[in-house]
């Protein structure tokens, strides 16, 4: 009879979230006033948040209570295209683009039907690449202060793709792998599928923090650091060089392989060293021209040391079998005549006044973020609760990303990840100014 009450008091609780009777954010009763509510014990009462919890209905938080979820958005992205559809103002997934890209894609598609090797494209390429489309990538990695010849570069499909690879190549499932307490939701998605153990570091001003990494290494045999030390998704951090060094140091000194995610670091006008050019022996270095050129154009790279990148061309076979011959020279052109940079430029100044927009538009509220990045980190009051003012912006069309698919810890922080480079200008202001009157009606209403 327990257990039949216990059950039907999960699939009532579960059917009131589901149909909405349990709006996002709403306080749930405490364990033991649900013990006493359905004549449960307090230790079934648990059980049966437990399985709300992993049902993804709900989340506790210690000294806080259980919350019901917002379940529109999905537990392990930070992004939802249903979301970012139709009439929504898409404030949760970048992609960024400049006036003039869809003339020049088609100059470009010109260019590339009337070259001589077009038929080459239409064939199987090389894992990882044709040898001067490496070289030439190899070229543009020089911008990033990384020296690397084309054997140590390998082609790929998105950055996604390449810690993909990176992480069926290099690691095994039940290895540590240290990576920031808020760290890019598809890295966090590889780990789980792969079977490796996350473990959070706490985050330092300025990003990834080399003594917890180094306390970590005392205690655990880490194989691994996922890191975004140039401009980090989702607070923004550039890590300073002699944190960097640090880092590349502790790796040494406990054979750690470093995986370097440089998505975003063309919005940094001037970054220290990457950590591949400091211990370019056992890192990484995995970028992509998606947020710099196009999201559609599914071209990105790694760089490392030639056996590293041996193993990455045997994954590479092993998912896509080879890199896609038409896109990969249509980037491979737009990197050589300066196109690459002419947008990275264009996008720097553009991230630069999006900011610009948001400061203005959440001035007096807690705002995290770089002074060129398409992202920004708004953590909220603490009678917040980010499900709860996430529904509340869906409903008046705006969408945006809780902390829940950043956190790698049990503790997830009540914020939002604003994305700004996904809307003109004028949209952008009009919608932080809602998030900004949502934010504060929810605090004084907590």
């Amino acid at each position: 009879m327990g257990r039949a009450r216990y059950k039907q008091v999960v699939d009532a609780v579960a059917a009131d979230i589901r149909a909405g009777r349990l709006k996002p954010g709403t306080r749930l009763p405490t364990h033991r006033r649900l013990a006493q509510a359905h004549g449960l014990s307090l230790a079934t009462a648990s059980r049966a948040y437990a399985e709300l919890q992993a049902m993804g209905l709900v989340i506790g938080e210690t000294g806080r209570g259980t919350f019901v979820r917002d379940t529109s958005y999905p537990r392990e992205m930070d992004i939802d295209l249903r979301q970012a559809s139709g009439r929504s103002i898409d404030l949760n997934f970048n992609y960024p683009a400049v006036p003039g890209q869809t003339p020049q894609l088609r100059d470009a598609l010109r260019r590339l039907a009337a070259a001589g090797d077009l038929e080459a494209a239409l064939h199987y390429q090389p894992h990882g690449g044709r040898a001067h489309e490496r070289a030439i990538v190899a070229r543009h990695l020089r911008a990033r202060q990384l020296t690397v010849g084309a054997e140590q570069v390998a082609i790929v499909d998105g950055a996604q793709h390449g810690l993909a690879v990176t992480l069926m190549a290099l690691l095994r499932p039940g290895e540590v792998v240290a990576v920031d307490a808020l760290t890019y939701p598809g890295f966090r998605v590889l780990a789980e599928m792969l079977g490796l153990e996350l473990v959070p570091l706490p985050l330092g001003p300025q990003g990834t923090d080399p003594d917890a990494l180094a306390a970590l290494c005392r205690r655990r045999a880490v194989k691994a650091l996922y890191t975004m030390p140039t401009l980090h998704n989702p607070l923004g951090h550039v890590m300073g060089e002699r944190a960097r060094r640090r880092i590349a140091s502790i790796a040494r000194a406990h054979d750690l392989l470093l995986i370097e995610d440089g998505a975003y670091a063309y919005l940094e006008p001037d970054p220290p060293p990457p950590l591949a050019a400091l211990a370019p022996e056992r890192t990484v270095y995995v970028s992509s021209l998606s947020k710099s050129v196009a999201t559609g154009l599914r071209f990105g790279f790694v760089a490392g040391a030639p056996e590293a990148v041996h193993k990455i061309e045997r994954a590479i076979r092993a998912t896509t079998s080879n890199t896609p011959g038409v896109i990969t020279s249509l980037a491979c052109a737009w990197i050589e005549d300066g196109t690459v940079a002419r947008l990275e430029g264009q996008k720097r100044r553009d991230a630069r006044r999006r900011q610009a927009i948001a400061r203005k538009a959440l001035a007096g509220l807690p705002v995290v973020a770089h002074p060129n990045a398409y992202i920004l980190w708004l953590p909220l009051g603490e009678d917040s609760r980010a499900d709860r003012v996430a529904a509340a912006l869906a409903a008046q069309g705006i969408a945006v990303a809780t902390a829940e698919p950043f956190a790698t810890t049990r503790h997830v922080p009540q914020a939002l990840r604003l994305a700004l480079g996904s809307v003109d200008p004028e949209t952008l202001k009009r919608a932080l100014l809602q998030v900004r009157q949502v934010v504060e009606l929810d605090g004084l209403q907590g």
